[in-house]
């Protein structure tokens, strides 16, 4: 189930999925630009539309990124709720991961 796992191991550098919510709409084509979150749409009881955007990003500097981004794009942010951590990501949850130089997709 979404979230129930330990949350007090999670760090900065730790990859993980994320929803985050957001009043308004986005087209599709926003996705590169906000770090290859998938990009869904539904309608509240008001006619009101909320974005939710899905998606393994590699750390809490990118969550950053995507958030700064909604920021600027005036969009009001109304949740972000970890959905899953990725501990084989790293052996020892302490210790950065070190970088290998290659760029890392989602």
């Amino acid at each position: 189930m979404p979230g129930e796992f330990d949350k007090k191991h999670l760090k900065f550098w730790t990859p993980a999925t994320y929803r985050i919510e957001v009043e308004g709409v986005l087209d599709e084509i926003w996705t590169d630009s906000l770090a290859g979150m998938r990009i869904s749409t539904r309608k509240r009881a008001d006619q009101s539309t909320v974005m939710t955007l899905t998606g393994r990003l590699k750390d809490q500097a990118e969550l950053s990124g995507v958030l700064n981004g909604l920021y600027e794009l005036h969009l009001p942010i109304l949740s972000v709720e970890i959905l899953s951590e990725d501990n084989d990501a790293q052996k020892d949850p302490d210790k950065p991961a070190k970088r290998q130089g290659k760029a890392v997709t989602t």
